[in-house]
């Protein structure tokens, strides 16, 4: 007998003592499916409680003074295909340092869809080496002054472990989606010479739109689809190794001139998103979508949340409310703590990512071990991980575990976000699920506690949630 059904034996019908493990096993067990009483998973900002069940709470009729939360399920929103993060080459690694059996756990763990994981639904890859990787490379490295404007050295050989990977999860997840961002394309494609900074030159757009294509028709030959590509991860910020400097009106120009039209000479069915950088700076996007040649390749643009506000996401779906948007990375950091990250990133993230219309919220790389490693040089050597592996049968759950976990756990693809009140400390997103549940996702940002009702077609059920705290509610 397993560990949780023989946990659910011994302590059925008692919902106080739900979560009180380590890892958080689901009360499902314990106290059933009560159709009308609202489930809770709670974690706490000071890490007193980490994705723990709590009691169930009834709905009823009769009210009180409290602050109300109104969800309305007739107000429908974007639908949301998924929530998760970067498998970048170095969390490949890391997690391949794992026991067969412990490795084998996690991955489970991670993306199985039964009461004990938190059913990651949506993958970001990086094109070649992203920063998180041990060492720089693309698909077609060559000796400096050589080029190969015929792609006839193109290999995904570097990425065979990560595509090993991939395989296994998609027998975990056969629904897994996934996009893909190039740090950097080949050397010898750009101005400098270079793997940090410098841009395209104009006589390898073409060839590196063919690129792009080889390497979407070669990870679909080992039975991986990329959903979706971004020409360029943070396509602003050329001080990072890998990076590739690509302002708009080049993006632009790839794309229509390019991009655009080598895929659909390939019968390439892979969505071209725009962007892929920070908030501050919607003008990119808009810049682009302006453009009728460009606009017809668009499917949508992508946003990170380093620099300006969330709302980004509004300004543009209000310019072309036709074209999707896509969170795609976010970072916490070795100097960060658990509760002001905690509170942060749910709260904007992934609460201010959905009510901004993104169709998913990513947090950034899935692993990495104890001294932030394997990165390049001149990477990131502060980006925290969800897992931190430590040995062969050690691994430990970071921050960005739980607060993606508050969603991707119980909003699976599919899913619909419908409308939901907030107040000044309250944040919440609200959604509809597939098989019918109502998913309400909140924040309470104050330092006390927080009594407020959760108010839906006519029934109240108040519920109080701890100060810096987030919870996920399911009825």
């Amino acid at each position: 007998m397993k560990f949780h059904n023989l946990y659910s034996f011994f302590f059925k019908g008692t919902a106080l003592l739900c979560g009180v493990v380590l890892f958080p096993v689901s009360c499902a067990t314990v106290n059933g499916d009560k159709g009308n009483d609202v489930q809770s998973w709670l974690t706490k900002g000071n890490e007193s409680v980490k994705l723990q069940q709590q009691a169930p709470v009834k709905f009823v009729k009769n009210s009180n003074s409290w602050q109300n939360i109104e969800i309305d399920d007739t107000q429908k929103f974007q639908y949301v295909d998924g929530f998760g993060y970067t498998l970048t080459g170095g969390s490949v690694e890391v997690i391949n340092r794992l026991s067969p059996l412990k490795r084998k756990a996690l991955l489970n763990e991670l993306f199985g869809k039964d009461k004990n994981s938190i059913s990651v639904s949506y993958l970001r890859l990086s094109i070649g080496a992203s920063d998180l990787d041990g060492e720089v490379f693309s698909y077609d490295d060559l000796p400096e002054g050589q080029t190969d404007p015929t792609l006839s050295r193109f290999s995904l050989a570097k990425d065979k472990d990560l595509i090993a990977m991939l395989k296994e999860i998609l027998t975990i997840n056969p629904e897994i989606k996934i996009i893909a961002a190039p740090w950097s394309s080949p050397v010898w494609m750009k101005d400098n010479g270079k793997s940090k900074g410098g841009s395209l030159k104009p006589e390898f757009y073409k060839v590196y739109a063919e690129y792009f294509v080889k390497y979407i028709q070669g990870m679909k030959k080992e039975g991986i689809t990329i959903d979706a590509i971004t020409p360029q991860n943070e396509p602003l910020h050329p001080g990072n190794n890998p990076s590739l400097y690509m302002p708009s009106e080049q993006q632009r120009d790839f794309i229509k001139g390019y991009l655009g039209p080598v895929f659909k000479a390939n019968n390439i069915k892979t969505k071209i998103v725009v962007y892929d950088h920070n908030c501050n700076k919607p003008e990119y996007v808009l810049d682009i979508l302006k453009d009728p040649e460009a606009y017809q390749y668009i499917d949508g643009s992508a946003f990170h949340l380093y620099e300006g506000d969330i709302s980004a996401l509004s300004t543009v779906h209000n310019a072309f409310p036709d074209k999707n948007l896509y969170f795609t990375e976010q970072w916490t950091g070795s100097k960060g703590t658990f509760n002001e990250d905690l509170n942060w990133h749910v709260k904007n993230v992934i609460i201010g990512s959905m009510r901004n219309w993104s169709s998913i919220a990513l947090e950034w790389n899935v692993a990495n071990d104890p001294q932030y490693k394997p990165h390049t040089e001149g990477g990131c050597t502060e980006c925290k991980g969800a897992i931190t592996v430590s040995g062969p049968e050690n691994f430990t759950r970071n921050v960005s575990y739980y607060i993606i976990a508050h969603a991707s756990k119980f909003v699976p693809a599919g899913s619909r976000r419908i409308a939901s009140t907030q107040t000044e400390t309250i944040s919440t997103a609200a959604f509809k699920t597939p098989a019918g549940k109502t998913v309400l996702i909140v924040q309470n940002a104050n330092s006390a506690d927080e009594n407020f009702n959760i108010k839906y077609n006519g029934k109240t059920a108040p519920v109080t949630l701890s100060g810096k705290s987030a919870a996920t509610y399911v009825f």
